[in-house]
Parts: structure tokens; C-alpha cells; sequence
């Protein structure tokens, strides 16, 4: 696989229309929102799920690019990432120890192999490379910090929560009488309209490290540009990719600052009143004042 040479930084804009993008756990599951603000929140986590998601269902088969943390409702399958650690070092071959003071069967790598165990799981799997791991636990297979890092997803503009009440028409229960199972069951919340902005960053030094490559590269953009067509959810609406917009350095250290970089996108508003659709905002590029970047839109 070809080596990443180059330091990127990228923007990416989604949009969700009637749906929840990323329900939150703490607050009933509604959508999540910077209270001070009123602007909508999509977890970087909540996106890279979906990037695995991505990449295990278009790369089924593909050695190289299995994905460690599965999510049960697409591979059908309960993985558990010890179990991963201990099947990587028997395929090595390596020999571990006992844990001291530990029941008995809990083994542990040496030291010295934990970097093998390390690289190998970087090799096998897409994730781990892509976006770093925890392997220190169980047979210990170190830490992997990965190339690709992301921010949180912030709206533009402020969003609204609407909650919608459900009502269910099938009782389930005989045991139980009709009336009590019918009528309003429940409720929904949903977001009328959001453009999300992300801001993204692939570092070659940290390519290097895990065994990151161009291939990998070009995967992950594939991912950014389909993962929700893999992703459709009554929940979540219509959501879909708007903008990818990646600046490239010539260099692997790079040639200028992420942040003014990203100050050269600006997305404006442009109806009246609240927005409603992708055609109500405006994304500019302003003139690229810096030597050494590239600047493509890939959506």
C-alpha cells in the first residue's frame, strides 16, 4: 500500500431533514443540542460508526479491512475485543504469560511482543489504523493512536426539536384489554431541518505509525460520501452528505494552520425565516492565501 505522505485537513457538511442525527442518551434520547447555543450536536463517535458501518458492509471478505468494533445490528455478530487481541497473537504464534495474582486462563503478551501484537492488529483491521484503539486490555495489545481524527458536528444554525406523538393501532397482549393497549403509546422527536459542520484531520506522521495508507484514504472518503445510504433509519430521517471539501499540504508537518485553513470555508444563509433545505445555504471558498495547499471539492 502506497504511504500517506501528506498532511490534509477537511470540512464536512451533512444535513438531516425530519429525523434525530444523534439522539442523546442523557436527555431521552433527543436530539443532542448545545444548550447555551441552541445549535444542534452530532458526536464524532456517532460518526465514525458510521464510516465502520460503511467499510464492513462495502468490504466484506477484504483482508485488511476488517472492522474490530462491529456493530451487532450490521455484522449479526457479538464481538468482543479481548477475544480479537487473543486471535491476533495465536496467529502470530506468540507465547503469553499468566497474569500474576489473576484467575487462572487470564494470559497476558510480554512486554517485548506487545508491539507485534500491535502492528498486527493495525494490519487487520481498518478501524484501528483509521482511528486508534484501546488494546491494552486483556492479552494487551498496547494503544493505537489512528491518522484520522474528528470533531464534533455542530449545526450552523440554531435547530428546532419537535416532538411528534405516536399512536399504535395492534394490541399485543389478550391477557390485557384492547383499550388499554391502543392510542397514543409513545413519543418522537426530530429535528425539521439541520446542516451540520465537521472538521476533520489525517495526519501522516500518525499514518505512518499504523500502517495507514492511500488506499485507506480513498476508502474513507468513499465512506464520508455513502455511508447514510447504509445508514437509513425511520429515526433518522433524511440525512445525507452536502459538501467534502479537503485541503492537502505538500508536506507531512504541513504548511499552514487547520484553523485559517478552515476560516477560507464560509456557509451563509440565504432565505428568510428558518431553513428548510440544503438550497437555503451558500458555501463559498475564499481565495487560497497559502503556498503548499491544495484545496479540492470531493462533494
Amino acid at each position: 500500500m502506497k504511504k500517506l505522505e501528506n498532511r490534509i485537513d477537511f470540512v464536512y457538511l451533512f444535513d438531516v431533514q425530519d429525523g434525530n442525527p444523534n439522539g442523546d442518551p442523557d436527555a431521552g434520547n433527543l436530539p443532542r443540542v448545545d444548550a447555551e447555543t441552541g445549535m444542534g450536536l452530532v458526536t464524532d463517535v456517532c460518526l465514525k460508526r458510521k464510516v465502520r458501518n460503511y467499510v464492513e458492509i462495502s468490504q466484506q471478505g477484504v483482508k485488511g479491512n476488517d472492522i474490530l468494533i462491529k456493530s451487532k445490528e450490521i455484522s449479526g455478530q457479538s464481538v468482543f475485543i479481548n477475544k480479537e487481541i487473543l486471535k491476533v497473537y495465536e496467529e502470530l504464534d506468540v507465547k503469553l504469560e499468566n497474569e500474576k495474582g489473576k484467575e487462572q486462563g487470564k494470559v497476558k503478551a510480554k512486554a517485548e511482543d506487545v508491539p507485534k501484537g500491535r502492528a498486527a492488529m493495525c494490519e487487520k483491521f481498518f478501524d484501528v489504523r483509521t482511528f486508534g484503539a484501546v488494546l491494552s486490555t486483556g492479552a494487551n495489545a498496547g494503544q493505537v493512536r489512528g491518522a484520522i481524527q474528528m470533531t464534533f458536528a455542530r449545526s450552523i444554525d440554531s435547530i428546532f426539536l419537535a416532538e411528534h406523538a405516536l399512536t399504535v393501532c395492534a394490541a399485543r397482549d389478550e391477557d390485557k384489554s384492547y383499550e388499554s393497549q391502543v392510542g397514543i403509546q409513545g413519543r418522537k422527536a426530530t429535528v425539521p431541518y439541520g446542516l451540520y459542520m465537521c472538521h476533520g484531520f489525517v495526519s501522516a506522521n500518525l499514518a505512518e505509525q499504523t500502517g495507514f495508507g492511500e488506499e485507506d484514504l480513498q476508502l474513507f472518503w468513499e465512506a464520508l460520501k455513502n455511508m447514510f445510504d447504509c445508514d437509513r433509519s425511520a429515526a433518522r430521517g433524511l440525512m445525507a452528505p452536502q459538501k467534502l471539501i479537503v485541503f492537502k499540504h505538500d508536506s507531512k508537518l504541513g504548511n499552514a494552520p487547520a484553523n485559517k485553513l478552515f476560516d477560507l470555508v464560509e456557509v451563509k444563509k440565504v432565505c428568510e425565516g428558518a431553513p428548510r433545505s440544503f438550497k437555503d445555504y451558500e458555501v463559498t471558498i475564499a481565495d487560497n492565501p497559502y503556498p503548499g495547499i491544495t484545496i479540492e471539492e470531493m462533494i
